[in-house]
């Protein structure tokens, strides 16, 4: 006979939908909320620092939102890759420009507040309009068939092998977009330096 304790764990089985915890229920909403103001924050701010810095509260969020969707691989990148690499490089851009300077000021008008407004009230709707929708057949995952592939081949091998194979020509176009932005910006705080100088 095998002891209580040396018997093994049941497997898990898959939880239904709405008998999720409560606990993860209000952490999952609290973290999208906290998203949400923190990308309405970071479009509605006139200091590009301020709203980096909001931006990287939007990251931090949906990196909180990835891991309690059991995605922690993802969660991991977003924070190392997002709030951390392009967030470096943004504030470097902004440094070089300069443009935390307090004499900055915001030059969109209402006309373009109204449209924003429109395009993102738009934007909502067709979010309900989807997740209202039902998804085809061949769209759809059999159930347990992302748990089944990370047993096979891990959590990192069905993110980087579409994205060093099908999608390697996008991956390295956005790094080569990301290269000339910085150039671009040494490029004008140096032009700037020169006309100050002078």
């Amino acid at each position: 006979m095998i002891h209580p304790t040396l018997q093994a764990a049941p497997a898990p089985l898959d939880m239904p939908h709405g008998a999720l915890s409560l606990w993860y229920t209000f952490h999952f909403y609290l973290f999208g909320l906290i998203a949400i103001a923190s990308a309405l924050l970071f479009v509605t701010r006139k200091s590009p620092v301020a709203a980096a810095l909001w931006l990287v509260s939007t990251m931090f969020s949906l990196a909180a939102m990835y891991v309690m969707l059991d995605a922690q691989f993802i969660g991991a990148i977003q924070v190392l890759v997002y709030a951390g690499a392009i967030m470096v490089v943004f504030l470097f851009v902004i440094m070089l420009l300069n443009l935390g300077r307090p004499e900055v000021t915001d030059i969109r008008g209402l006309g373009w507040k109204i449209v924003g407004g429109f395009v993102g009230l738009a934007i909502l709707a067709e979010i309900f309009a989807l997740t209202k929708a039902k998804t085809p057949l061949n769209l759809t995952l059999p159930a347990g068939y992302a748990a089944r592939q990370i047993e096979q081949t891990g959590a990192i091998t069905p993110i980087a092998g579409p994205l060093f194979n099908e999608y390697l020509l996008a991956f390295e176009v956005t790094s080569v977009l990301l290269l000339a932005a910085v150039v671009g910006a040494v490029i004008l705080g140096k032009q700037r330096g020169e006309e100050n100088a002078r």
